[in-house]
């Protein structure tokens, strides 16, 4: 009984934030100094703002990768072993991410990317520079 309560509690609670969220939405619409159509605006102009952001942040660590790629595998040809298996390894993630980051910036110029896949982007391509430092630094 006891896991039913706090169940039941969890939901009511939730379902009470959202129509709250939503009171306050539209309480701030309703208020607002603007019109409905600068809001908008404002609104779109700051989307577009962050997504240009996004798009240059991607193209900043593509920039990054190609040049920490080319550093790696001039390395790698001067490893013997496992350490070059590995660094061969990192190096194929590297290539990988920026083959990605590739297609996405594409993708947003055609206007077919969206914010998932830029997201994913800038997060593949940032662990694997991260990845590719670290054996640069052994």
């Amino acid at each position: 009984m006891a896991k039913d309560n706090k169940g039941n509690t969890v939901k009511i609670f939730a379902v009470g934030a959202l129509v709250s969220a939503i009171l306050g939405y539209v309480a701030g619409i309703l208020t607002a100094p603007k019109s409905g159509k600068e809001t908008r605006a404002d609104i779109k102009n700051k989307a577009e703002a962050s997504y240009a952001a996004a798009e240059k942040e991607l193209k900043k660590l593509h920039t990054e990768l190609t040049d920490i790629i080319n550093e790696m595998s001039e390395r790698v040809e001067m490893l013997k072993g496992r350490t070059a298996r590995e660094a061969d390894e990192a190096l194929g993630k590297g290539r990988e991410a920026k083959q990605k980051a590739r297609e996405v910036l594409s993708a947003l110029h055609d206007g077919q990317a969206d914010d998932k896949d830029l997201k994913k982007a800038i997060q593949d391509a940032t662990k694997a520079i991260e990845h590719l430092r670290d054996f640069l630094k052994k």
